[in-house]
């Protein structure tokens, strides 16, 4: 018997999963199925990502949904289409043996009038994103007035997208007596205030420790110079022939460049970024998963809610600006009980980011040198020795070719064979690296070239007293700029006033019409600023990280920035260096 049974589920349910091959439930699985399937009080769960939380909420879902019912029971609510997606078909397939079942992912980027088909025909549970949710509740086409659960999963990743808005219309088109399923791999103070306002005397339960990174995660930095980050990004892949990682950038602009830069250098790399089309995305993730592509080069909200299991690294280009980011970003590997290392490649002035990274986590950074092209090449060299020894031949196929083989090798003994072999796979590489220099640390020209001089800085009189936060600062924009894609830079966020850099070629479109715009009754005031000449030695300004403003993210940092009032501001980049290697 297994032991699924003894957690209050059915026998079809249990004969899917053992299909499927669950041995045994996770620590989520073993605490929330039995409290879901006994109770109807609401739930306040923290599960890290990669620890079974889907099966946690959907299987007793799934034990108590009412078969003869066509309507909708359930609405689970995910933050992305890739994760509404993957959490039904994983209900799908634990559903596999019960007769009239139905259940329904609906997202952006499909056609609405399908999925408002299906939900005609009676769909028992409906997987949805915020955005798409509120769309068929306003066209009337989802009616949610009878669930009776309600689950948000990866609640502070939806918070963090911005969709706050989108969960409070759902959250108050629901009856008062559904169950409110709460499943989050960090509680910020956002999370903990949906609870308060939208949950009833919550039941919490906890698998591991609140707002820290997975066990099974190590987590390294590497300290570069600001032009030395990608030549650094390429011997870490080298030094680990076998890589299957996640690469995160902070802007489409930077995930585009570093993908084109790997693929070029002969690396299995591609992109996943907001502009890609929804098939365009589907393609690369397909290849990802199959593990046809090793590298995958992505944004944070294009990671958000994908299913990928055994990376064995993650990799933060460049670290994000919220520490809650971070345990999202690691929390890609390690999972299922699997070891993974999450990787850091910072500056000597970044340095300072990473502490409260490391009380958020509960875990220090280890500081790891960048290998030298001797390391590099040697652990290439073995990793394809190894592969060599370990082939399986298969004298059947091959023994037809061989004897012509035998005599064009004929007067060469073992070890000529030997180093022609090598030689034949290794000079282009061991050229690449012949002279290679030491990566480490910084340089004399660190920071002293602006990458981002496309860019032009702005004033606005509005601030944190005004209640403007970056998303909000970010949907002004939207709404107030001809264009669309417009990069976003820097935001600051201060009391009275904030700052913001726009992509200069809408530099006019800014002062036209934003300038001409509101914000919770106030006239705004938007002006071009200049980059002070000032020395470095003063207060400098932390960083926010850069959006697009079309809302490929649409969350914020919510931290408090003090600053002069000055519209002056003293920024430096980095400087780019791609190199070339051919394999």
């Amino acid at each position: 018997m297994s032991i699924f049974n003894d957690l209050g589920l059915n026998q079809a349910i249990v004969d899917a999963l053992v299909d499927l091959g669950y041995q045994e439930p996770t620590h989520i699985q073993k605490i929330a199925i039995p409290q879901i399937i006994s109770s109807k009080d609401d739930l306040k769960a923290f599960a890290q990502t990669g620890t079974g939380k889907t099966a946690a909420f959907s299987l007793p879902i799934l034990e108590q949904v009412d078969l003869a019912n066509k309507s909708t029971q359930a609405i689970i609510l995910s933050p992305t289409r890739e994760l509404a997606i993957q959490i039904a078909k994983n209900i799908d397939e634990f559903a596999k043996n019960i007769k009239g079942f139905n259940v329904l992912a609906v997202y952006g980027g499909a056609k609405i009038d399908e999925q408002i088909s299906k939900l005609k025909r009676g769909v028992q549970i409906v997987v949805g994103t915020p955005g798409r949710t509120v769309d068929l509740i306003k066209r009337r086409r989802l009616d949610l007035k009878s669930i009776q659960w309600l689950v948000l999963d990866e609640a502070d990743e939806m918070l963090n997208m911005g969709f706050k808005d989108e969960l409070d219309q759902i959250l108050e088109a629901t009856p008062q007596s559904k169950q409110t399923l709460l499943f989050s791999a960090t509680f910020p103070r956002e999370v903990e205030a949906i609870a308060r306002n939208y949950m009833k005397n919550p039941v919490e339960i906890t698998a591991g420790k609140k707002n820290v990174g997975a066990d099974k995660v190590s987590h390294e930095c590497y300290m570069v110079s600001d032009r030395n980050r990608y030549p650094a990004l390429k011997r870490i892949a080298d030094i680990n022939p076998n890589i299957y990682s996640i690469i995160f950038c902070r802007t489409r602009r930077e995930t585009k460049e570093i993908a084109d830069k790997l693929i070029a250098d002969g690396y299995n790399a591609d992109a996943l970024h907001g502009d890609l089309s929804q098939a365009q995305r589907d393609m690369v993730m397909q290849k990802f998963r199959s593990k046809h592509l090793q590298i995958l080069v992505a944004t944070d909200v294009a990671a958000r809610g994908l299913d990928v299991n055994d990376l064995t690294h993650v990799i933060n280009y460049k670290l994000p600006d919220q520490a809650e980011n971070y345990t999202h970003r690691s929390g890609r590997t390690g999972r299922a009980g699997k070891e993974g290392i999450s990787i850091a490649l910072i500056t000597p002035k970044e340095k300072g980011k990473l502490r409260p990274i490391e009380r958020k986590i509960n875990k220090k950074f280890e500081f790891k040198q960048v290998p030298n092209g001797k390391e590099i090449c040697q652990k290439q060299l073995y990793t394809l020795i190894d592969k060599v020894h370990d082939i399986e031949v298969n004298e059947k196929e091959i023994k037809d070719f061989l004897p012509d083989v035998y005599t064009k090798l004929e007067g060469l003994d073992r070890e000529q064979l030997i180093q022609r072999f090598v030689s034949l796979e290794f000079n282009q590489f061991l050229a690449y690296y012949e002279n290679a220099g030491d990566l480490n640390g910084s340089d004399s020209n660190d920071g002293k070239k602006f990458d981002d001089e496309n860019f032009t800085r702005f004033y606005i009189n509005i601030g944190k007293m005004d209640d403007l936060n970056p998303a909000k600062l970010i949907g002004l924009i939207n709404d107030n700029i001809k264009k669309q894609n417009v990069e976003i830079g820097q935001i600051e966020i201060l009391k009275s006033f904030s700052f913001f850099e726009i992509d200069k070629n809408s530099t006019d479109d800014i002062l036209e019409n934003l300038g001409n715009s509101n914000f919770n009754g106030r006239s705004v005031i938007v002006e071009v600023t200049k980059k002070s000449k000032r020395s470095s030695g003063g207060r400098r300004k932390k960083p926010f990280n850069k959006f697009k403003s079309n809302g490929e993210s649409r969350g914020g940092d919510r931290r408090d920035r003090k600053g002069s009032s000055s519209r002056n501001d003293n920024r430096r980049g980095e400087s780019k260096n791609s190199g070339r290697r051919r394999r």
